[in-house]
């Protein structure tokens, strides 16, 4: 017996485009992080770099002295107090899986940069989580402004170019925190 087709006829619409999250911000954020389009694992948990083994919260756990498994909360709680924000390029687009590859680049439906900057005036630095956040920034003429930016290496696991070490190292020199830098922790309680 034949196998059914999965991809859709020229009469079916297209499928619908995941949606991301509202930013992580608060209004005196000085840094912003951009990624492209949360993954599925992460629009499953409605939370940012929800992947396991993302390294996004690794990677500002051991920089900003919290813990990588802290409940969700206490992890944006962290950035809020480190004035870094999070948001995503794309406030919608179509893309079947989690790959940055993937994301169909005509469905692309990018977020309200300049309402964000305006609520945000003491943004200096953008830092794109990966080469794809970068490009659809780009690509869709959204502002700098002057800002500082720069292309960080992607924390998701499909980038398996860099070790942990080495992204880390290339994030801690753009939130610019010394080499020698150990983040202190709280004792438990």
């Amino acid at each position: 017996m034949p196998r059914a087709s999965r991809s859709p006829t020229p009469s079916s619409p297209p499928p619908e485009p995941d949606r991301g999250f509202p930013p992580i911000a608060a209004p005196d954020a000085t840094v912003l992080i951009l990624g492209s389009l949360p993954g599925q694992a992460s629009l499953a948990a409605g939370q940012y770099y929800a992947h396991p083994r993302n390294a996004f919260w690794p990677i500002l756990a051991s920089l900003l002295g919290f813990g990588a498994d802290a409940p969700y909360a206490e992890r944006v709680a962290a950035l809020v107090r480190a004035k870094i924000a999070v948001w995503d390029v794309c406030a919608a687009a179509r893309r079947p899986g989690s790959l940055d590859s993937a994301i169909a680049r005509d469905s692309v439906q990018a977020n309200d940069f300049a309402a964000f900057f305006e609520r945000h005036p003491r943004i200096a630095r953008i830092g794109f989580n990966g080469a794809a956040a970068a490009d659809l920034y780009r690509r869709h003429g959204l502002p700098l402004r002057g800002i500082a930016s720069a292309r960080l290496p992607s924390t998701s696991p499909a980038n398996a170019g860099l070790d942990l070490a080495a992204k880390r190292l290339e994030w801690m020199r753009f939130l610019s925190l010394p080499p020698t830098f150990q983040a202190r922790r709280s004792a438990p309680a």
